[in-house]
């Protein structure tokens, strides 16, 4: 539980992330690596006098995940890894100011969208603002997994397509920790779970697919991969339950 001064802590925090994404995703190109990304992130976070949340978080090597096209989350920044028209990246960024956390991802694509591509990521967008629609006091932590589930069977549907949402990843609880209790499911059900109240600060961040929902772990111990090779969109929203409704912390200004 967080008070409104700590949620105006964890503002400052989400600002940066919100900062930072912006500039990673204006670096997005063809032929940019993913390391030079990385590179545009740290850069962006200690600028603001923040440090990055993910950068030797369990041995992790950079400070964003940046994971291409079946890459679902996870993926590691590297010089070997170069952009090409039509890829598909998801960007998660965290930082840490003044020892509280933000964490949010987006979705991009590169050059010239694929088929599908765009409407692939705004399933999963819609799907986490819908999840954060349910954040208020009162309610339960199922009524958030369960609509970030319906609305991405929903679009689905609606796009004539079957997406898969990936389980075994979700979101979680954030404040001094990134990644603390209570553990956001992308599948659940309404009226279930535990008791939602101000002050909780929680990560939403569903994870679709343009095929299987099964993922692999790649050998590098981090890469999540998509079972089937198809290609993967992440979205993710840092957000305070409040009384007057869900806060979004990571949002820009």
């Amino acid at each position: 539980m967080k008070t409104p001064g700590q949620i105006e802590a964890m503002r400052a925090a989400g600002l940066v992330v919100a900062a930072t994404l912006a500039a990673v995703t204006d670096a997005v190109r063809p032929g940019a690596s993913t390391a030079d990304l990385d590179a545009v992130a740290e850069a962006t976070i200690r600028e603001a006098g923040a440090e990055p949340s993910f950068l030797g978080y369990q041995g992790f090597p950079a400070s964003i995940c940046a994971s291409v096209n079946e890459q679902v989350v996870h993926g590691i920044p590297s010089h070997m890894t170069v952009l090409a028209d039509g890829d598909l990246i998801s960007i998660d960024c965290g930082a840490i100011l003044e020892g509280w956390h933000g964490d949010a991802a987006v979705t991009v694509a590169v050059g010239t969208p694929r088929a599908g591509d765009e409407s692939l990521s705004a399933a999963c967008r819609a799907a986490m603002y819908a999840g954060i629609e349910r954040l208020v006091p009162g309610g339960r932590l199922g009524d958030v997994s369960h609509a970030v589930e319906e609305e991405a069977r929903r679009r689905a549907a609606a796009d004539g397509r079957e997406y898969g949402i990936v389980a075994d990843y979700g979101g979680h609880g954030i404040g001094t920790s990134m990644h603390m209790d209570p553990f956001v499911p992308n599948l659940g059900r309404a009226g279930t779970g535990m008791r939602l109240r101000s002050g909780m600060v929680l990560a939403i961040e569903p994870m679709l697919t343009g095929g299987t929902d099964e993922t692999d772990e790649l050998a590098d111990g981090w890469t999540v991969v998509t079972s089937d090779g198809s290609r993967a969109v992440h979205w993710e929203h840092s957000v305070a339950v409040t009384d007057d409704g869900p806060r979004i912390l990571t949002a820009p200004p």
